[in-house]
């Protein structure tokens, strides 16, 4: 009887070290960064897993929308802060996971937050 090559075998066999789940990834981190974070959110009881790249997300979308929505969400409030997540909230998200992370990590993560909260400072046209 013929013998099976042992590559046909592993393919299909599921293989225990590989994650079925998705990695997040938060551009302008390095993978030591990536991998405290995701340590970070394992380990607190106020993160779950993809909640800071959710939130650099969040904060990246939002400060690059129209300055007239900007201020119609100052004036009046964010209808879908409760479907979609809060803007703010999501930003003092950030703040706080700055200060857990180590010197390093939080250093590289401010840089990516920064890139952002700079384009939110900007001065609007006229």
């Amino acid at each position: 009887m013929p013998r099976r090559r042992p590559g046909h075998l592993r393919a299909g066999a599921p293989c225990g070290h590989r994650t079925t789940r998705t990695r997040q990834v938060i551009d302008g981190l390095s993978s030591r960064a990536l991998s405290e974070i995701i340590r970070l959110e394992h380990t607190r009881n106020y993160l779950w897993p993809g909640d800071v790249s959710a939130a650099v997300g969040l904060w990246k979308d939002y400060v690059h929308q129209p300055a007239r929505t900007l201020w119609h969400d100052y004036e009046w409030g964010n209808p879908h802060g409760y479907c979609c997540g809060d803007p703010l909230e999501a930003r003092a998200l950030l703040d706080t996971v700055m200060r857990a992370l180590s010197p390093r990590s939080a250093r590289e993560l401010r840089t990516v937050v920064k890139r952002s909260d700079a384009f939110w400072n900007l001065p609007t046209p006229p």
